[in-house]
């Protein structure tokens, strides 16, 4: 027998609290999950072996959501199931641009070149969150009007992003000799680097991508790299810290898109790449998410 602890908040504190739940040692998770329920509101839950003890999951869900607004804690005990597969299979497909992204319990979709298939996960991204789809509204959009040669995915959880990028350039380029594009997922957890690597080869553009396992660029296939563009679907703290690594490994006149951002916090990281080279080319907003595209001003030496 499993036990889920379940509560709703909004956006900014939900992800703050599914942070402390996942990094939380007494009480320690099975896994932790994230669900937008409409109207600005989210459901965080946890499964844990035993029963959680109420008074030390309060205590650390107030210390994470700092005094914002949450709803009732709730603890239930859920019998043995798939239960990434059960919570797939509630969510429809979602449509970003010209991506479809459905799960493999929705293979009845209308055969599309660029369908993705994706399910929930040990990793984050099935484009439910609008963080994610707004992540493929920008690339869709940068791929229209750009054929970057080097693309590099940080924090590529489901590799999502990833696979978008190879399935788009690999259908321009089938079959020309000039194909000799490199695009590189990386993540530091090695389960969502795994995760990404099985999802690239279920939609067939394995050998297109480059998967490792590694913390941000830390990585000898990305130290030396400069990109035409980067893909950082992260949160706030760790894209303020990647922004010297961004102005470092993005070619002069490449591009970035960012998201994880409330449209609060998406200021804050604007002014911190721009600071680092960066100007900002455009901002898509969906449900109080922001995704940011910012292009590489110059090769000017930039401080840590």
């Amino acid at each position: 027998m499993t036990h889920q602890a379940s509560i709703e908040a909004p956006a900014s504190p939900a992800m703050r609290i599914a942070d402390a739940l996942e990094e939380a040692i007494d009480p320690a998770p099975v896994a932790v999950g994230l669900f937008e329920r409409g109207a600005g509101r989210f459901e965080v839950f946890a499964h844990y072996q035993a029963p959680p003890q109420r008074d030390a999951l309060l205590s650390l869900i107030a210390q994470a959501a700092g005094g914002d607004g949450v709803g009732p804690l709730r603890i239930e005990a859920v019998p043995p199931a798939d239960w990434v597969t059960l919570s797939q299979g509630q969510r429809g497909k979602v449509e970003a641009g010209r991506f479809l992204i459905h799960g493999s319990h929705d293979r009845t979709v209308a055969r599309r070149l660029l369908a993705i298939e994706i399910d929930a996960g040990q990793a984050f991204g099935t484009a439910h969150h609008a963080s994610t789809r707004g992540c493929l509204l920008a690339l869709d959009d940068h791929l229209k009007r750009h054929r970057p040669r080097c693309i590099i995915d940080i924090g590529t959880g489901t590799g999502i992003l990833a696979i978008a990028a190879a399935k788009t350039l690999g259908i321009k380029t089938l079959g020309a000799k000039t194909l000799r594009r490199r695009l590189i997922a990386s993540d530091a957890d090695p389960i969502a680097a795994a995760t990404a690597a099985a999802n690239a080869r279920k939609n067939g553009v394995l050998s297109l991508i480059d998967v490792v396992a590694a913390d941000g660029f830390a990585h000898p296939r990305l130290r030396l790299s400069k990109a035409d563009l980067v893909l950082a679907n992260l949160l706030e703290g760790a894209l303020y810290a990647l922004a010297p690594s961004l102005a470092r490994h993005v070619a002069p006149a490449g591009a970035a898109i960012l998201s994880g951002l409330t449209q609060t916090q998406a200021r804050g990281i604007e002014a911190r790449t721009r600071a680092h080279g960066f100007a900002l080319e455009k901002r898509i907003v969906l449900d109080g998410w922001a995704t940011l595209v910012i292009i590489r001003r110059s090769l000017r030496k930039v401080n840590d």
